[in-house]
């Protein structure tokens, strides 16, 4: 598999530099915000330790993540769709797409992230935040505290959730809605490996295909 995701990024390299232009799936998505509010983890997981406390929730647009030979920009246009309702990006799987540190995993590491109030996220990690901005460990960002910065297109998140008087969505904090309000209280390193005693939420059944997202390496 690794082979195969040297040869997709040399083929993908190669139509870049002959003017090919990579376009992120926009489709009316099996996503669902309200699906979060009863989400049942599907894969069998170890804990890591919660590094930081702050409730904060930051996020960052896609297209600011520019360089074509990154992992993460090739994991972004060719693995996660955007959800044209909300803004945010999601894999096969419904993981939603974020930005984390160092010391949580490398690109394509997925994350159940559980709030204080019960609410379980299913992250994906598709960008990796820059090492200057957090701490020394690599693990929350250094002004905010935050450990998840969600990945979105912030044109659609703007018209769902709305911008605050700063002029960003929810005024740059995802705390600020109430589904996502809330300390992380655990963390937990997604396993390729389906647990048969869970059942997972969906609003539709999605069919997953074949590619193997976790030989992917961080990078820029």
């Amino acid at each position: 598999m690794k082979k195969l995701f040297l040869i997709l990024i040399s083929v993908v390299l190669s139509l870049s530099i002959s003017g090919f232009t990579f376009n992120l799936n926009e489709q009316n998505s099996l996503f669902s915000l309200n699906g979060l509010k009863d989400y049942q983890k599907q894969f069998e997981s170890e804990e890591l330790e919660v590094c930081a406390s702050s409730d904060a929730k930051t996020y960052m647009d896609y297209r600011a993540t520019t360089v074509v030979s990154s992992a993460q920009y090739q994991f972004i246009h060719n693995y996660l769709s955007v959800d044209t309702k909300t803004g945010f990006l999601y894999d096969e799987d419904g993981f939603i797409a974020v930005a984390l540190g160092s010391y949580y995993g490398t690109i394509g590491d997925r994350f159940y992230v559980t709030l204080d109030t019960g609410v379980v996220l299913p992250v994906v990690k598709a960008e990796e935040k820059a090492g200057v901005d957090t701490d020394y460990s690599g693990c929350y960002q250094k002004y905010d505290m935050s450990i998840v910065e969600f990945v979105i297109d912030s044109d659609y998140a703007a018209n769902y959730f709305g911008e605050g008087s700063n002029g960003l969505v929810l005024n740059g904090n995802y705390n600020n809605y109430s589904l996502f309000e809330g300390e992380i209280v655990k963390v937990e390193k997604v396993l390729d490996e389906v647990n048969e005693n869970l059942v997972t939420y969906y609003i539709n059944p999605v069919i997953p295909n074949t590619d193997d997202i976790f030989f992917y390496a961080s990078g820029y």
